[in-house]
C-alpha cells in the first residue's frame, strides 16, 4: 500500500480536527488556510458570506510570467455534515490513523483533498507554470452548494476566468463528468387548531399535507415508470420524494401547522424548474381548498436550493486534462450533487475527482484510505508537471 507524504497527513489531521459542521462558521478553518497561503506570499482573497462567520477563499499561483489568465481550479468545500446521533469508534473531530485509513468527520468529504492541495504548495510555487493554478475553498456545500453559488461570482468579481476546474469530491480518483441536479423545496401548511373532540371546528394541516405527500410520491413513481432515462446513472431517471415532515403539538389538538421538505434530483433531460413547478402546483391547489374551508388557512411554498447538474463534454478541456494526468475518465455518472455544475455554468469546464469513496461520507467512522491520498498526491504532482515549462 502506497503512503502519502507526511505533510498531507499533517494537514489532513489539522483540518479534520476543526469542527466545521455546516450549522457552525467555517471561518476558523479559512483563517488557518489563509494564514498559510499569505505566509507563502500568495495573494489570498477571503470573501465573507452574507452570514457573519462564513467565507469563501480564493488564491492564485500565477504562471511564471505573472499571468493570471486561464488556468486550472482546484476546488473543495470546507464544511462537513453533523455527527449527531452517530456511533463513532473514535471521536469524530479527533482524527486517528488505523489500519491504513484516516478516520474523522470530513476525512473523505472532503478535507483529504484540501490537505493534498495544501501539502503540495511548495511544489506548486517552485514550478515554472505555463498557466495559473487557482485554489477555491467554499462554505456550506452540504446545505445546498450555497458557497459554490457565491464562489463562481467571486471569481468573476476578481476578474479571474479559469478554463477548467477539478472539484475534489471523493470519487476513488476517477474523473467524473456527469451528475444530477440537486434541489429542495419547503412547503408549509397552515391549518386551524382546536380541541380534537371538536375537530369540525378546526382544519388539520397534517391531513392536507398528507394529500400532497401522496401526490409527490405518485409523481416520483411516474418518473420511474415513464422516464426519460439516462442509463449512465445507477438510478437512470429523475427522482423526487418527501424526506422531512414536522407537524402537530399534541394528540388531542387538531394540528394547525405541518411543514414538509421534498428533495428532487434531475437528469439532464428533465428541467428541474419544471419539476419544481409541478410540486408547487400540487401544494397551491391544496392550499386553495384549505383557504376555501377557512380564510386563515393556506399554503406557503419556498424553493430552498437548486443546484445545477453536470454534463461535461468528453472532448472538452477538463477531460483532456484528466487524460493527460493519467486519470480514469468514467462513463458512469453519479447521483449525488457537487459544486461542479456551478463552475461549469460559469464557463469553467469541470470534472469531479478526489480521494476516497462517497460511500464513506456522512456516516459514522468516516475515513479515507491512505493510498487514496497518495493517489491524489500523484495526480497533483502530474498536474504540476503538465503545466510546467
Amino acid at each position: 500500500m502506497s503512503a502519502p507524504r507526511q505533510a498531507i497527513l499533517d494537514w489532513a489531521m489539522r483540518l479534520v480536527s476543526l469542527d466545521t459542521t455546516s450549522r457552525d462558521p467555517n471561518l476558523p478553518l479559512i483563517e488557518v488556510v489563509a494564514a498559510e497561503l499569505r505566509e507563502r506570499g500568495l495573494a489570498t482573497h477571503v470573501r465573507p458570506a452574507p452570514s457573519q462567520g462564513w467565507a469563501n477563499l480564493i488564491a492564485t499561483i500565477p504562471a511564471a510570467d505573472g499571468s493570471l489568465d486561464g488556468g486550472v481550479v482546484l476546488s473543495g468545500h470546507t464544511d462537513v455534515v453533523p455527527v449527531d446521533g452517530q456511533n463513532w469508534a473514535s471521536a469524530p473531530f479527533e482524527p486517528q490513523i488505523r489500519d491504513g485509513r484516516l478516520y474523522g468527520r470530513g476525512a473523505a468529504d472532503m478535507k483529504g483533498f484540501i490537505a493534498c492541495v495544501l501539502a503540495l504548495l511548495p511544489d506548486l510555487l517552485a514550478a515554472q507554470l505555463t498557466e495559473p493554478i487557482h485554489l477555491a475553498f467554499s462554505y456550506d456545500e452540504e446545505l445546498g452548494c450555497i458557497g459554490g453559488e457565491q464562489i463562481v461570482k467571486n471569481f468573476a468579481d476578481l476578474g479571474l476566468h479559469p478554463r477548467c476546474a477539478i472539484i475534489g469530491e471523493p470519487t476513488m480518483m476517477r474523473a467524473i463528468r456527469g451528475h444530477k441536479s440537486v434541489n429542495s423545496v419547503r412547503i408549509e401548511f397552515r391549518g386551524v387548531a382546536c380541541h380534537s373532540s371538536l375537530k369540525p371546528h378546526g382544519l388539520n394541516a397534517i391531513e392536507h399535507a398528507a394529500v400532497v405527500i401522496r401526490q409527490i410520491s405518485e409523481y416520483g413513481d411516474r418518473l420511474a415508470a415513464t422516464g426519460p432515462y439516462d442509463e449512465a446513472y445507477e438510478v437512470p431517471y429523475s427522482t423526487v420524494g418527501v424526506n422531512i415532515v414536522h407537524g402537530g403539538i399534541a394528540n388531542n389538538t387538531v394540528a394547525d401547522s405541518c411543514v414538509i421538505e421534498a428533495d428532487f434530483r434531475t437528469i439532464a433531460a428533465d428541467d428541474p424548474r419544471a419539476l419544481y413547478d409541478t410540486l408547487r402546483g400540487y401544494a397551491l391547489a391544496q392550499g386553495e381548498l384549505m383557504t376555501a374551508a377557512h380564510p386563515d388557512a393556506g399554503v406557503d411554498v419556498r424553493l430552498l436550493s437548486m443546484v445545477p447538474g453536470l454534463e461535461t463534454s468528453p472532448d472538452g478541456p477538463a477531460v483532456e486534462l484528466a487524460r493527460a494526468l493519467g486519470l480514469e475518465v468514467s462513463d458512469a455518472k453519479v447521483t449525488y450533487g457537487t459544486e461542479a455544475g456551478q463552475f461549469s455554468g460559469a464557463g469553467m469546464d469541470a470534472i469531479v475527482c478526489g480521494p476516497g469513496d462517497i460511500a464513506q461520507a456522512h456516516g459514522a467512522n468516516e475515513y479515507v484510505a491512505l493510498d487514496q491520498l497518495a493517489a491524489c498526491e500523484t495526480m497533483l504532482t502530474r498536474l504540476v508537471q503538465q503545466l510546467s515549462r
